[in-house]
């Protein structure tokens, strides 16, 4: 499975990730285009290089703007704005023991809703893709538009493909042991969301999911050393649920924050009444907040907080080390009902479009609430990375991240912040 993308993390779309495991790494595809969908973790796209000891949206760092009249950044009630257009263009390459060696090509624009409308963020649309040499096929196509003066905000997303990962199984021991079932999943996914302002920065409203999916065993030699099937092997799955979502966002700019704090939760039903196989219940918290400490320093953090609730397929539950949750970790190796992860990160903005960061968080898995802040059981990460902006009017930044985590460590690129 594949680490997915925090378009700001629509930090889920970026949900879709969140949610569901091929679905996780088709959202990432997608939501990696959407590099202006600002903070639910759950649209940043990414690719990792992935080694175990024994053996996976934006951004806008602070700096000049565009002198050009037609993409000269304004800044209107506290958010970015743009009179004019960009294009994102990014062919990532990706190296993983999981998923095999390739690229994920990746189309970003970037543009406002309307050239009158000084209030809303700019909205973004895009595409991604994924092939890899182990025979993962993805693409996705993803939206998301600010409208009648930051009003309404109108996210879809779109993915469908097959995935080639491995399956850990389910809790910390199952991801500690370190034996792996080979799976095959392939399937479709669409989520719609309607978002209303409500006053003091908040946005409430409705989303839906709908998708289908089947997972198959790719077969191994050594049946000993791979985790018991789980029972959604061989099924096709039909999944539907709708969901509400809260969002509140104070950053001056959307796609680097420099100061201010961006709030999200989901929480999203799959019922059998909507023609869903599975009923379950998934919750989703994620807290950032951002200080200044210089023209070209900033301190972030990061709180994610996640929960299963009914009988969810096995991909259903949640998975560490997706949207950035933490970085360092195989992303699925750790899966159970309950996480959470906190991190810090120090940005620094260099001459020269570029920049570099350091980071470092903890996080768990657990299958109760009870069971929270085993010392013995944690997991931490850190590490440290690169940027390049791609984009000079609106601050988009290439990121490139090697981190290590407690049996593992990564090598990461996508288009955005982390977080």
């Amino acid at each position: 499975m594949v680490p997915g993308m925090n378009p700001r993390r629509t930090h889920d779309s970026a949900s879709t990730h969140k949610l569901l495991g091929l679905w996780v790494a088709l959202a990432a595809c997608v939501l990696l285009t959407s590099v202006a969908s600002g903070q639910e973790q759950g649209s940043t796209i990414e690719k990792t290089t992935e080694t175990t000891s024994n053996s996976r949206q934006t951004g806008i760092p602070p700096g000049e703007t565009d002198k050009k009249p037609e993409t000269e950044v304004t800044h209107q009630d506290k958010k970015t704005s743009s009179g004019g257009s960009s294009w994102i263009v990014a062919p990532l390459p990706i190296s993983s023991p999981a998923l095999g060696t390739g690229i994920i090509p990746v189309l970003g624009y970037i543009f406002p809703f309307r050239k009158n409308d000084k209030v809303s963020p700019p909205s973004v649309i895009g595409m991604a893709g994924l092939v890899t040499d182990n025979g993962s096929r993805a693409f996705g196509a993803y939206s998301d538009l600010f409208v009648r003066e930051d009003t309404f905000r109108i996210t879809a997303i779109y993915a469908r493909g097959n995935l080639n990962y491995d399956l850990y199984g389910i809790g910390l021991a199952a991801g500690t042991e370190g034996r792996k079932l080979p799976l095959e999943q392939t399937g479709q996914v669409f989520r719609g969301e309607v978002l209303r302002r409500v006053g003091w920065d908040f946005f409430l409203g409705v989303r839906f999911w709908t998708g289908s999916s089947e997972v198959i065993g790719r077969g191994t030699s050594d049946t000993t050393s791979a985790p018991e099937p789980p029972p959604d092997i061989g099924l096709q799955t039909e999944l539907r649920a709708l969901g509400l979502r809260v969002n509140r966002d104070t950053t001056p700019n959307r796609f680097y924050p420099t100061s201010g704090m961006f709030l999200n939760f989901t929480s999203d039903f799959f019922s059998q009444d909507l023609g869903s196989k599975y009923s379950f219940q998934a919750y989703r918290f994620t807290f950032n907040k951002y200080s200044g400490l210089s023209k070209n320093q900033v301190l972030a953090y990061n709180l994610f907080v996640c929960g299963t609730g009914g009988k969810p397929p096995f991909y259903g539950n949640c998975i560490y080390g997706t949207n950035n949750e933490l970085r360092g970790y195989t992303a699925g190796r750790y899966l159970d009902r309950y996480m959470f992860a906190t991190q810090l990160e120090y940005r620094l903005t260099l001459p020269k479009r570029f920049g570099v960061v350091g980071f470092a968080g903890i996080g768990e898995v657990l299958p109760g609430g009870s069971q929270l802040l085993r010392i013995n059981e944690v997991l931490p990460g850190g590490g440290v990375g690169a940027r390049f902006q791609l984009s000079k009017p609106y601050h988009v930044n290439l990121r490139a991240d090697v981190a290590r985590g407690k049996d593992s460590w990564t090598w990461s690129m996508g288009v955005g912040e982390a977080f």
